[in-house]
């Protein structure tokens, strides 16, 4: 399951967007009662038909309930009201606060964070460490975000436009340059060439949770071996020096598990000086005691703010609009998928897709204050930003 797909992620999301967009109803309709706050179905039914009647959207019918004739008593209109008051109040920072700032106020203010850590279950745990996930990256997103403009550092509003191109994306399955990302228990029966095992750090994995009990241990170490086992020819174990939690930087320490291996099968890293990192147990273990090792090869990091996209998608519009001889006095020459552009009704916005020959080219475009969008670039007069 796509990590934008999981339930708690489309949740958090949806208050975000909500508070860019107070129109969004397909946002609204999520959690106006998540956490649950007794605001039932019944209660949204009427505000869905009072909303039909006056042709006005749900935000506006929850907003002035009386104006638009909404019959309800006085503690489910109190609780409308408290609703309304907590994503003004959001809104109100929109544009002040940094984007992780704003980002970890909602999960708090909005009672999700509360709400996912008093689920103990194994699926709760999980989908609390799911938001974790979703802020540290929101984290890493502001921090980029500074180090490219420190006078303009981005806001929630940049984030979930990120997001809606990312999740676009997400959905393409016609890419072979690609991995398969799965849960150890989902890999059992399964066989890869290569398995890369990450986050082997104590309280990760062996998770925090099972480092009590001997059984618990004794299972994520089963697990462990199901894991390792995956690989046909070599797998490579990593894990984290330091990573964020919840915005805070963390120091970790290497999994018991990999001391545990035997160093007949162990290649361990070599550094710059082309000395083995004997004081790390990141390692690669390999299937065969009879593997040689490889040579050591350096590549350019990938900047993580720079999401993967087709070539065929990336394909400019410069032969397009020239061959056509058009007269459209904006130049779209430069926009490709990806673009930020602003629009003088929707305000900024960034490209998901581009469609069709000038000058009919057709943009889909992702605005935070008004949701995606199809507009033919002849008419649209759009201003690319970057």
């Amino acid at each position: 399951l796509s990590f934008y797909q999981r339930k708690e992620i489309k949740d958090i999301l949806s208050y975000f967007r909500l508070t860019a967009n107070p129109q969004d109803e397909e946002a609204l309709k999520r959690i106006i009662n998540y956490p649950k706050r007794g605001i039932g179905q019944s209660t949204m039914d009427k505000v869905i038909i009072q909303a039909h009647e006056h042709q006005c959207s749900l935000w506006d019918v929850i907003d002035d309930p009386k104006d638009k004739g909404l019959e309800l008593s006085s503690a489910v209109l109190n609780k409308l009201e408290e609703f309304c008051t907590t994503i003004k109040a959001f809104r109100a920072q929109l544009e002040q606060k940094e984007a992780f700032d704003l980002a970890n106020e909602i999960a708090t203010k909005s009672g999700m964070i509360r709400e996912l850590y008093a689920d103990k279950t194994p699926e709760g745990v999980s989908r609390y460490d799911n938001i974790q996930e979703l802020l540290n990256g929101i984290q890493d997103f502001t921090e980029r975000s500074k180090a490219e403009d420190a006078d303009s550092p981005a806001i929630l509003s940049d984030f979930l436009m990120d997001v809606a191109l990312l999740t676009d994306l997400d959905q393409q399955e016609d890419d072979p340059n690609r991995v398969s990302l799965m849960t150890i228990h989902s890999a059992k029966g399964l066989e890869y060439p290569y398995v890369y095992i990450v986050g082997m750090e104590e309280n990760l994995f062996p998770s925090q949770m099972s480092i009590s009990s001997r059984t618990d241990l004794e299972e994520e170490r089963r697990l462990f071996y199901v894991a390792l086992t995956r690989a046909e020819k070599a797998a490579h174990l990593s894990y984290a020096e330091s990573r964020f939690k919840w915005g805070q930087l963390t120091y970790c320490e290497p999994s018991r598990f990999l001391e545990e291996i035997d160093e007949e099968f162990v290649e361990r890293p070599i550094d710059l000086a082309g000395r083995a990192r004997t004081n790390s147990f990141a390692s690669k273990v390999v299937a065969s005691s009879k593997y040689t090792s490889s040579k050591q090869t350096t590549k350019a990091p990938v900047k993580p703010s720079t999401p993967i996209v087709p070539k065929a998608k990336q394909k400019s519009l410069q032969d397009a609009l020239s061959s056509t001889g058009t007269q459209n006095s904006n130049d779209y020459s430069s926009l490709q998928v990806g673009s930020a552009v602003s629009h003088s009704k929707f305000g900024k916005g960034k490209v998901l897709q581009l469609e069709g020959d000038a000058p009919n080219t057709m943009a889909t475009i992702y605005f935070p204050s008004a949701g995606q969008k199809k507009l033919i670039l002849k008419f649209a007069k759009l201003t690319i930003l970057d």
